[in-house]
Formats: structure tokens, sequence, C-alpha cells
């Protein structure tokens, strides 16, 4: 076995077949095929099943995943402490964000990142929980991770770097305003009003259940997994939407009313990275993360 077959493995893997990725690897196919092939041999177990046109991991195929991506990585790695030695910087770095963190703070810091490092190209990949974040950065398919939790997070698998609070908000129904003019209501405040609610699991569709809970008539109008449709949802009139505070720039530009809710609930975001071994990519992108945190706490 090879970085080579790794490599190849890996782009049959990002890229859904091996049509797309001969085309990425500027192969023949019959070649990737081989290649596929003699790797399947040497380690005597099938990697994917062929159905049709289409592959699927098979459940060894899903087992190599992450140790492919750490050799790659790591040979990669290599090459780029020779290449800083000469100046040289590029290459490429995996990220997994959460939605809300993936929007603030991730986009203000690859913004930073990219300004220093313009020749490295990063892939953001989605993860919904910080078990599927933690465990993407554990066993190496991505170096860096970020995610937001209902307390400070803590794992004694991975780095943890907290980066900052952010406040719950309602994201306000436009036809259905009668708030007041205040800048906050209350949990009580949501009886009689429609929401858009996140799947549970997440900090936000908590509480709404916990004002349920505790008798306040609040309608889950619509239960969405996709973050991106709630702010369209609100807009169309379906209801009022519980957010994190990263959503409030972007909920204003659109004309949306943001007001706090009392008593505060604060997500928690934090950045997770390996022990050891990362890229000069992944220890530049924590220098940025560092310094979001430190200009984060000095504003507060």
């Amino acid at each position: 076995m090879d970085v080579r077959q790794l490599k190849y493995f890996l782009a049959v893997v990002d890229h859904g077949g091996f049509t797309r990725a001969a085309e990425q690897l500027i192969i023949a196919q019959p070649s990737l095929s081989q290649t596929i092939k003699g790797l399947e041999r040497e380690l005597g177990v099938s990697l994917f099943h062929r159905i049709g046109r289409r592959v699927v991991l098979s459940e060894a195929g899903q087992e190599l995943v992450g140790p492919a991506r750490v050799v790659v990585r790591d040979l990669d790695a290599a090459r780029a402490a020779i290449d800083d030695l000469r100046g040289v910087r590029s290459g490429r770095l995996d990220v997994i964000a959460m939605p809300s963190p993936g929007i603030e703070p991730l986009t203000s810091m690859i913004a930073a990142y990219a300004q220093s490092h313009p020749a490295v190209t990063l892939n953001v990949a989605a993860a919904f929980t910080p078990d599927e974040v933690t465990e993407a950065v554990r066993t190496g398919s991505a170096e860096i991770g970020i995610l937001g939790s209902d307390r400070p997070f803590r794992s004694a698998e991975v780095e943890v770097m907290h980066l900052e609070q952010q406040p719950l908000v309602l994201i306000v129904n436009p036809n259905a305003d009668d708030f007041g003019e205040g800048e906050a209501i209350g949990r009580q405040d949501l009886a009689g009003h429609r929401v858009v609610a996140s799947q549970r699991g997440s900090l936000m569709r908590w509480l709404v259940d916990d004002a349920l809970a505790g008798g306040v008539q609040v309608q889950i109008a619509a239960e969405v997994a996709h973050r991106t449709s709630v702010l369209p949802m609100v807009l169309a009139g379906v209801g009022h939407a519980v957010m994190p505070s990263s959503w409030t720039p972007l909920a204003r530009q659109a004309g949306l009313r943001v007001l706090g809710i009392e008593p505060t609930t604060v997500l928690h975001v934090a950045v997770l990275s390996r022990p050891s071994d990362l890229t000069p990519a992944a220890r530049a992108f924590l220098e940025v993360a560092a310094r979001h945190t430190a200009a984060h706490s000095s504003a507060s």
C-alpha cells in the first residue's frame, strides 16, 4: 500500500465515483480502477460496493477513510514544512463546522486566514452535532472542527480552544410583530406565537421545548434540519425563529427585527484540533482562532 493508492481511494470517496475522481486526478478511468483493485487485493477486502454505475463505501472502506486522510495529510505536512523554509505557503485545510458557528465566527476567521494565507484552499464540511465534529477531528477526516454546545465543551480526545459565547435571540416574523418597542422579550412572551424550530438535539430547540414544558403555549409551525431554510421561512411569515446571535447580521440585512430572549441562554463555541502532528496550515488557522478569541474577549 502506498500513498498514491490512498490518494486515489480518497479521490473516489470525495468525488462520489470513479469518473469524476479520474477527471480530478487527470488520469484515465481504467488506470484509476486498476489502482483501486490492486489496493483491494493487497488489503484482502472490497473497499467499494459497485451498484450499477454507482459506488458505495463498504464497511472496510469506511474504516479506511480516516487513517488514509491522516497518512496523506501527514505527508503533505512534511512537504509543507519544507516549503515553509522556502517561504512557500500552499496546500489544503480540511475543516468541519456546525451550522451556526459555521456562519460566525468561522466566516470572520476564514476571511482573516485568507488574507495571510491566500494560497491555502479551505474545504469546509458540515456537521450537526458536537459528537460528529469530535469524531471527524479524532479520526483525521478534518484537522479543524468548529462546534457549538450548551456548555463549555471538553474532550479527552482532541484539543479544545474556547472561542466565544453566542446568546440565543428571536428573529421576528414581520407579519406578527407585537412585541412592543423593547430590545428583549421573556420566554413567556412567546405564548400564542408560531415558531420555525430546529430539530431536537439543538440548543435552539431545547429553548422552545423548555418554554412549552413551562406552560408557554407556543406553536411549532415548522421543524427544519437545514438552517439555511430558517430566514426564508421567517421572511415568508411562517413564524419567528430562535437562533444564536451569529445570525443577527444576516437577519438585519434581510430587514428582520432581532430581540434578546430573557433569561439569556448561550451557545458555547469552540475550535477543535488534533493534539499533535498538525499541518502548518492547521497551526496557522489556530493562530487566527486565538487572535479572534483575544479580540472577542477584549470587546466583551
